[in-house]
């Protein structure tokens, strides 16, 4: 009976010590969950900084998500729709945004915070941002391709690009000459839909006329004078061999590769590409000569009378909807994104900023000597389609475009356009 007595006192002890120990977990600062794509690490340091900045206000702490952006999107998108709190924080892939902002999964950015959060970023990470002419998230960094050269291929073929604009058809003519490979990205990926949606673009077009229109209203740019110019480039480099017989399978790093090797020449490309030679260089897979024989210059034009519309990518910030700690969020958000974050993040990890004043800070000059470009690209930039449906929009794009020797100026438009348009109407299945 004593055994019994002693262990009954025992769980009425472990009875009140529970709800106290719960308080005692919830009596510290709200613990604030950052979602973010994977990286080198970058994120979790600024989330220790912004913590430590806090003063108490808040802890914050990261959980990764899927390496692809296609997973992130739909994890993020089940769980919003779930109305989950645990999701404060959340690193967008740019082109998703509008499928969370749409159903209302985004908690509206307060007025002025939108306006500190605006100020010298870059216009493409603006237009990235924004969602029916209202800023849904906050820029944190962005991401454009630069055209990257051989110097000696770019002389002998007598182009500067770094002091003129080129075009594609240059490019293209420069290679051919010097039995080079013109370094793109070809493989049935959203690779292949950003480099359409540059052409396009760049050739003064839309590949969405009406983008926040509802699906079945939806009317694609596709089937007109740029749509067709940008058909007349994929499919000339895949017939004529341009790029090597690899293109069809080419993501961003098979491209790199190619560029590096001997028959390399031009290439529309990521910055990445420049910290990824470097360690080849240092690790002894590359040699010097290599990286000293590249350049870099602005994207290439379609037309010579019209500036290019180069790609943007990068993250945003987005708050969940149903959080309970919006306030924090938002602070913590404005955190991230200090000019400071960003030099940070883009010297370490390679990723540029969206704040214009980061580009200026020495440290990133010394490490992309580029980096001016970077900028000026960013501020020429054009965001893929903005729209809920973008996944069937860039999955059709891939169907239809691919492989990039089949692409025919006369017939891909028009039926890249009747594809989609089935699709977003319910008549034809991906």
């Amino acid at each position: 009976m004593r055994r019994r007595t002693r262990a009954l006192v025992m769980v009425a002890a472990v009875g009140l010590l529970a709800p106290l120990a719960a308080c005692a977990a919830e009596s510290g600062p709200p613990v604030l969950t950052w979602y973010i794509n994977p990286d080198d690490g970058g994120q979790a340091e600024i989330a220790r900084r912004c913590t430590d900045q806090a003063g108490g206000e808040y802890r914050l702490e990261v959980s990764v998500l899927p390496r692809d952006a296609a997973s992130q999107r739909e994890q993020l998108a089940r769980r919003l729709a779930a109305k989950d709190t645990s999701i404060d924080l959340m690193s967008l892939d740019p082109p998703f945004i509008p499928e969370l902002a749409e159903p209302g999964f985004l908690a509206p950015i307060p007025d002025d915070v939108a306006q500190r959060v605006s100020q010298d970023v870059v216009q493409g990470a603006l237009d990235g941002a924004t969602w029916g002419d209202k800023l849904v998230t906050v820029p944190f960094w962005a991401n454009t391709q630069l055209l990257w050269y051989r110097k000696s291929v770019a002389q002998a073929a007598g182009l500067d690009p770094a002091t003129a604009p080129v075009t594609w058809q240059q490019v293209m003519e420069a290679s051919k000459s010097q039995d080079k490979y013109l370094s793109v990205q070809g493989a049935k990926a959203e690779s292949l839909t950003v480099w359409i949606n540059a052409l396009v673009e760049s050739a003064g077009g839309q590949i969405l006329e009406n983008p926040e229109a509802p699906a079945d209203e939806l009317t694609l740019g596709l089937d007109s004078d740029a749509g067709r110019a940008a058909a007349e480039i994929i499919g000339t480099i895949g017939k004529d061999d341009l790029a090597g017989p690899a293109l069809p399978t080419e993501d961003e790093n098979a491209s790199m590769t190619i560029f590096q090797g001997d028959r390399g020449s031009f290439m529309v490309n990521w910055p990445f590409v420049w910290p990824a030679t470097k360690a080849g260089v240092e690790d002894g897979a590359i040699e010097q000569s290599v990286l000293d024989d590249i350049g870099w210059a602005l994207y290439p034009q379609v037309d010579e009378a019209q500036e290019s519309r180069p790609p943007y990518g990068g993250i945003n910030l987005g708050v969940g909807a149903f959080s309970r700690y919006v306030d924090q969020a938002f602070a913590a958000a404005e955190c991230i994104v200090q000019p400071e974050n960003q030099v940070y993040y883009f010297v370490e990890n390679g990723n540029p900023p969206s704040n214009t004043t980061a580009f200026d800070d020495p440290q990133v000059i010394e490490a992309f000597p580029m980096a001016p470009v970077i900028r000026q690209s960013l501020e020429q930039a054009a965001p893929r389609p903005q729209t809920p449906y973008y996944n069937e929009v860039s999955s059709g794009l891939q169907e239809t475009w691919h492989p990039p020797s089949s692409v025919n100026p006369d017939t891909t438009p028009q039926k890249s356009t009747d594809f989609i348009t089935a699709v977003l109407r319910g008549d034809q299945l991906l």
